[in-house]
């Protein structure tokens, strides 16, 4: 069966042209069009397409909104096709990806060789529309995720044993803006470790990302800066920027430019691995939504260092991918579903009470 597309655009030269690239494609029908955001949700709603392609700056009702409306009431893969010049639009476009869009491509510049981007386009349909989405307003989820326990063989930590950390790290993909504000959200003011995290974000997309994601949870983020002290981002979250894999390494983070792994740079085993490598039981690594199995291996080292590992939960998980690898290789202690997750990182810190 080809796969049915919804293009929204308020360009007419552009949908026409988004359209023509599609319709090309023998794998790919266009059931409909919209020129703004009222439009894509009634088309949406009567057609139930496959996939939506979704403007952010759309008239009536804006892109945001109408990702926020489709993943509520009638949940369809949606790929971003935005603008990263524009920094208003590029925060509208992380709110879209944390409304549940799937993931965003980059408007051509119009400078590209003959047909790359429409194939970078085409290949990008094909692929979010192969993801199962769920609905998106987590009071759906509420109860929906029920707490699982892995029991790996072999004892990797004596039950009930105690530890100290001494840094938490974090990797997502696929649902990732929208898992890590409410899992930071979550954090206390005066929360003092240290929280390392890698997002598969598409690049030029994620060099606001930080900035953002400060402004969604009030909290100290910034972009690692290479061998600046772990000490110095004590209580604040640090992220891997873009196209450098982040690790910890003798008391410093240190930026690479290490082959991918898993076709990602930043990846998140290597994240892991040096933080397992580091801080062994003193350290609490937490693997989130996202498509491949990026960071599965890297949490079975945190875990086999004594370290707590967590992985959320399907029901909750935009893409169970990454965290089900994980679940596969024994490499969580605890499945969670994501609203637990941030309260169980909050526990960690000094004078905190480890949540069971």
């Amino acid at each position: 069966m080809k796969i049915r597309v919804l293009v929204v655009e308020d360009s007419v030269t552009t949908r026409r042209h988004l359209c023509e690239v599609l319709s090309s494609d023998p794998e790919i029908e266009v059931v409909g069009e919209a020129g703004d955001g009222k439009r894509a949700i009634e088309i949406c709603k009567d057609s139930r397409p496959d996939v939506v392609t979704m403007d952010m700056i759309l008239p009536v009702i804006s892109g945001v909104a109408a990702t926020e409306y489709i993943m509520a009431y009638c949940p369809t893969p949606i790929l971003v096709v935005s603008s990263s010049f524009n920094r208003g639009e590029i925060f509208k476009t992380y709110e879209a990806l944390a409304a549940g869009a799937v993931d965003v491509l980059e408007k051509p510049h119009g400078d590209e060789p003959d047909g790359v981007w429409e194939r970078s386009f085409v290949a990008a349909v094909k692929l979010v529309s192969r993801i199962r989405v769920i609905a998106h307003p987590r009071a759906r989820l509420r109860g929906l995720g029920q707490r699982q326990r892995v029991a790996t063989p072999g004892a990797l930590r004596p039950p009930g044993a105690a530890r100290t950390y001494r840094i938490i790290a974090a990797g997502a993909s696929t649902g990732g803006p929208g898992a890590l504000v409410e899992v930071l959200s979550a954090l206390p003011s005066d929360f003092s470790l240290p929280v390392l995290i890698v997002l598969h974000i598409n690049e030029p997309f994620g060099a606001a990302f930080a900035e953002w994601l400060e402004m969604q949870t009030n909290r100290r983020v910034a972009y690692a800066e290479d061998g600046q002290p772990v000490s110095s981002a004590a209580g604040k979250i640090v992220m891997a920027p873009p196209n450098r894999h982040l690790v910890a390494c003798e008391g410093r983070l240190r930026l690479t430019l290490e082959p991918e792994r898993h076709s990602c740079r930043p990846s998140v085993d290597p994240l892991f691995e040096s933080v397992a490598r580091e801080y062994g039981s003193a350290s609490a690594a937490c693997l989130l939504t996202g498509m491949g199995r990026d960071g599965a291996m890297g949490l079975l080292e945190v875990r086999k260092a004594g370290g707590l590992t967590i992985a959320q939960d399907e029901a909750t998980c935009v893409v169970y991918g990454m965290p089900r690898e994980a679940v596969l290789l024994g490499a969580a202690e605890r499945v969670l579903p994501l609203e637990e997750i941030g309260p169980v990182l909050a526990s960690l810190g000094p004078g905190g009470k480890e949540k069971p």
